[in-house]
């Protein structure tokens, strides 16, 4: 396959609040080095995807907030590579912005969509699965989506039923489930018949278009107003005007689970979506009391299960605690138990009420 037909898109904008105090709005967690290897979340995104891809096929769509830090961060990408948004809208308008931006000098590309925090740790493997699937969706048209093979029952990510229907081993998708409770995740761990749901889709341009035309028209409505500046050689980070009238909608919702063509690749490749501190204690080494300790220097007496990032000039020394989340960073020491961490978001709102904008 000519890999100069293909393309990617990662999408950057997010802010990343379940990570607070280490993910915050002026510098959220696509941008931080959370293993102490001298890149970050996204750096390491595009590096992965550079070794199938052209790297001018490579386009970032983030925040405009966030556009100095993308260009500083991959001085191999053109301005003209990263897609900014005027403002948060989910990922179905993310995803449209940077489907009409390629349709308008590529309109037969396949591309694949990878959030810009997800870890990663065969590559080899996950490359190739990227490969056949780019051949995939140029044979067939069809929304392809990455599952991945559950190692345990996990509350913290959305499942793929897979039917029995397939072209060339890829199964069509049955149906898909949000989140569920402890006791139907043991049921769709057992049954063999779920996947996890990665957020990694792959498909042709023309195939993604026709769903966003049928599925979302009060998107492309929007876009096919714009399309005269889609595609312009601009030498600045490009905004789209119709953005903000976009509704907000993640593409699982206003399209994939609506769709007739949606099929899912079950793979297996090291993959974990960093994003919470629980997901990020699962992949993390651990001492003999099962003790994580990221960054900077770490004692524990007495403790276990616990995860602790500081700066690498601090040193903590932990006592007592037992499956807690100790975090510092910028003048912000958070302690809570790692069971109990979707409070954080509450937490973070509860600061901002009282302090304002100073640690958010």
């Amino acid at each position: 396959m000519d890999n100069q037909n293909n393309y990617c898109v990662i999408m950057g904008g997010g802010i990343g609040s379940r990570f607070w105090p280490f993910s915050r709005e002026a510098r959220p967690k696509q941008f931080l080095d959370f293993f102490g290897t001298g890149r970050s979340l996204l750096q390491l995104t595009v590096d992965r995807f550079k070794k199938i891809l052209p790297v001018e096929n490579i386009y970032i769509v983030t925040n405009k907030e966030y556009a100095r830090m993308v260009l500083d961060e991959l001085p191999e990408l053109k301005p003209k590579q990263v897609l900014l948004e005027p403002m948060r809208r989910n990922t179905a308008p993310c995803i449209a912005f940077a489907t009409y931006h390629i349709n308008s000098f590529a309109p037969d590309a396949n591309v694949v969509v990878a959030p810009s925090d997800h870890l990663i740790l065969k590559e080899d493997e996950f490359l190739n699965i990227i490969q056949n699937a780019f051949a995939f969706v140029e044979k067939h048209k069809t929304l392809l989506t990455l599952g991945i093979r559950p190692s345990r029952p996990e509350t913290g990510y959305g499942y793929i039923q897979m039917s029995e229907s397939e072209i060339d081993g890829v199964h069509k998708v049955k149906v898909f489930t949000e989140k569920p409770n402890i006791d139907l995740a043991k049921v769709f761990f057992e049954s063999g018949e779920f996947l996890w749901n990665s957020g990694l889709f792959i498909w042709n341009n023309k195939a993604i278009l026709d769903a966003f035309h049928k599925y979302l028209p009060e998107i492309t409505n929007r876009f096919d107003q714009g399309l005269s500046v889609f595609g312009t050689e601009k030498e600045t980070a490009f905004i789209d005007e119709n953005f903000p009238f976009c509704p907000n909608i993640s593409i699982d919702y206003g399209i994939m689970e609506k769709a007739d063509n949606v099929y899912v690749q079950a793979a297996e490749f090291g993959w974990s979506d960093l994003g919470t501190w629980g997901s990020l204690y699962e992949i993390s080494d651990k001492d003999e009391d099962a003790n994580a300790s990221l960054i900077a220097e770490t004692l524990f007496f007495d403790s276990s299960e616990n995860i602790v990032t500081l700066p690498s000039d601090k040193l903590a020394v932990i006592q007592g605690l037992e499956g807690y989340i100790v975090a510092e960073a910028d003048g912000v020491l958070l302690i809570c138990k790692k069971d109990e961490e979707q409070r954080i978001k509450q937490f973070v709102t509860d600061v901002k009420l009282k302090y304002g904008e100073k640690y958010i």
